[in-house]
């Protein structure tokens, strides 16, 4: 069963733009509350323990507390906001505190990395901190100025197209890189 959180969140995550934008009409905030902070719960009683994760449990279980409790449509949009923010905290911490995501990420496959990859893995890191930043500064924008229809389709579409982008486009230079173009 608790493999089987982490998924049920990923796709929560994947699909909540459009769960706002069309559930928004049939369901109150605090039933999104609800849903999403079980999910959270869940996976912070049944996933790994470090830090990260626990931090990102508990920041996601408040701002569903204070969904539920405030019972409001607002709040619904800023989630996005909340993950693009953990994710740059997470990833800029990581600058500071070492070792950089991405090269524990490179690690993950290759153990010993030489120096040329080590610098390689902290830019891309900071290239990604960019990311999350703009990424946030857009969410959050959409929220406060745009129609919800606007919000839905950068938030559950045009998001995870820039990063598949952004994914591809480091592949390519990092074949380059490791001189296999």
């Amino acid at each position: 069963m608790s493999r089987l959180i982490a998924p049920a969140l990923l796709l929560a995550g994947l699909l909540y733009p459009f769960a706002v934008y069309f559930g928004m009409a049939r369901f109150a905030p605090w039933q999104f509350a609800l849903l999403l902070g079980g999910l959270w719960l869940a996976r912070a009683l049944t996933g790994q323990r470090r830090a990260a994760n626990l931090w990102m449990a508990v920041v996601a279980l408040v701002f569903c507390a204070l969904l539920a409790l405030f019972n409001s449509p607002a709040l619904l949009s800023w989630y996005p906001v909340l993950i693009s923010t953990f994710m740059l905290s997470l990833f800029g911490l990581s600058l500071k505190f070492g070792p950089p995501m991405i090269e524990r990420m490179a690690r993950l496959r290759e153990p010993v990395l030489p120096a040329i990859a080590i610098h390689y893995t902290r830019q891309v890191t900071k290239v990604w901190c960019l990311f999350f930043l703009l990424n946030g500064l857009v969410a959050a924008s959409l929220t406060l100025w745009a129609p919800l229809s606007w919000w839905t389709l950068y938030n559950g579409l045009i998001a995870y197209a820039l990063m598949g982008l952004l994914f591809a486009i480091e592949w390519l230079i990092r074949q380059k890189v490791r001189g296999r173009a």
